[in-house]
């Protein structure tokens, strides 16, 4: 074939980035480039020169020597003209649209791009796990960094501190707010942008994942016109979903609900949301107490920190005000002890505390793949079931769920009502295992027993129960 590259394919595609990969771009045509490859059945290859570019890419197949002798003369004859050998200005901004777009598309929640010593490497976190993406040439980094860094409003001159920003980028006709942290590494600035997707996003109980009994609980459990209701796990287990659902479904014209965030992730319609700023000096603590005096029905405070936060979070509570909260804690009953060592009063937390939400969220079964598996029996084992249980079921992978057998996610839960045992065994700061028994007794399905339950009706797998869950 003619490996003549012309002159606007060149542009596209750095020198250095096409010697390392041994491609030559040869022609743009109704936006696809064809691109000359020595191994055109590289597809990661494919998709990195496809996000560069934000073109398709038809590749073919040449010789290698042939791919390099044409780079070489067609870069040389490029900058004998004068042109620029290509490329950051030139393609950065399709570059960013591009990352960004194939984030949205692909459900991501994050974007990492991330320097190493020879290249730059991106990676989507998605339902819940990082994925690798396309793998850019690490001179386009300084480019790159500074147009997400002019998007989001941050200072472009400065490289050796975090830095953290935002901006609203179109897709499809609506706009996506994204979120942008910057963090300099021994190799450049790592960026990450959390993909904030109003339209991937349903606020409402009955989309979480909760089973019909634990779903009549926990309406149960909001419509109290009192007292404190926890939503417990680490980060990313979607507390803050949680949380949004359950005013989504309190809001109405008689209440006045008004939210404290670090930071305000969504905005909620006809709902009063505060965004903390500690250097301002508003803090979770201090933003409590002015809310206090703004006459309020429902609270919602994004975290509780520390015992300052905790102390007014009960007092609101215990002053006829209904007050949702996360912590950080691995189960249901674990949240108890956990604010006991915050320096909360033991009678004030049993009085003000209705209930404890805890949960994770699980990976769901592609369909269009999903197929009976059998456990292996030490799987089966770990879980205290038998081997002749089931049927379990997994996905095989297909293109649909991008090879992973899993598409979306749901939640598995465990609900904490307080009752009369309960408050007694927190007056006498019983631990964990005494309050989960106690729990259990009165109806409470752990996190696991919902996990289970959810494997065996062919929504997720034993293995993603194992992942999300200490046992």
């Amino acid at each position: 074939m003619n490996l003549k590259p012309d002159r606007e394919a060149l542009k596209l595609i750095p020198k250095r980035f096409a010697l390392e990969n041994k491609v030559v771009p040869i022609s743009v045509r109704g936006g696809v480039l064809t691109v000359a490859m020595a191994d055109p059945d590289d597809l990661q290859l494919v998709s990195s020169i496809e996000s560069m570019t934000n073109l398709f890419v038809e590749p073919v197949r040449a010789d290698e020597e042939e791919i390099i002798r044409a780079i070489e003369e067609g870069y040389e004859e490029a900058s004998a003209r004068g042109d620029e050998e290509v490329t950051v200005d030139t393609s950065v901004v399709a570059l960013v649209d591009s990352l960004i777009a194939r984030g949205i598309r692909n459900r991501a929640t994050d974007i990492h791009i991330e320097p190493e010593r020879e290249q730059v490497r991106t990676r989507y976190r998605i339902d819940g796990l990082l994925q690798l993406g396309p793998v850019l040439p690490k001179e386009i980094l300084p480019g790159l960094v500074t147009r997400i860094k002019i998007m989001a409003n941050m200072n472009i001159s400065e490289r050796r501190l975090p830095q953290d920003g935002g901006f609203s980028f179109s897709y499809e006709g609506r706009e996506v707010d994204i979120r942008v942290s910057t963090l300099p590494t021994i190799h450049g600035e790592k960026v990450v942008m959390r993909i904030l997707d109003k339209e991937r996003i349903k606020f409402g109980l009955e989309y979480l994942g909760f089973s019909q009994e634990n779903l009549i609980t926990m309406r149960r459990l909001i419509n109290r016109t009192s007292g404190i209701i926890l939503v417990t796990g680490p980060t990313g287990s979607g507390k803050t979903t949680t949380l949004y659902s359950a005013l989504s479904e309190l809001n109405t014209i008689e209440k006045n609900i008004i939210t404290l965030e670090d930071p305000v992730e969504y905005e909620l319609p006809s709902i009063n949301q505060t965004q903390i700023n500690p250097k301002a000096g508003l803090t979770f603590a201090s933003g409590l107490r002015s809310i206090l005096r703004q006459d309020p029905d429902i609270i919602m405070v994004g975290e509780i920190r520390d015992s300052e936060t905790l102390e007014v979070a009960i007092r609101a509570a215990l002053t006829g005000h209904l007050v949702l909260s996360t912590l950080h804690a691995n189960s249901a009953a674990g949240a108890i002890p956990r604010l006991l060592n915050m320096g909360a009063e033991p009678f004030l937390l049993a009085s003000s505390l209705i209930g404890v939400i805890a949960q994770r969220l699980v990976r769901v079964i592609c369909e269009e793949c999903k197929e009976e598996d059998r456990p292996r029996p030490e799987l089966l084992r770990l879980l205290g079931l038998d081997e002749d249980e089931g049927p379990f079921y997994r996905g095989r992978g297909c293109e649909s769920c991008n090879n992973t057998g899993y598409k979306g996610r749901t939640g598995i839960f465990e609900i904490l009502v307080n009752s009369k045992e309960i408050s007694e065994l927190i007056m006498r700061k019983a631990d964990s295992e005494e309050i989960e028994e106690a729990a259990r007794r009165a109806g409470m399905r752990t996190m696991i027993e919902d996990g289970l339950q959810k494997a065996k009706a062919g929504i997720t797998t034993l293995e993603e129960i194992v992942r999300v869950v200490s046992l």
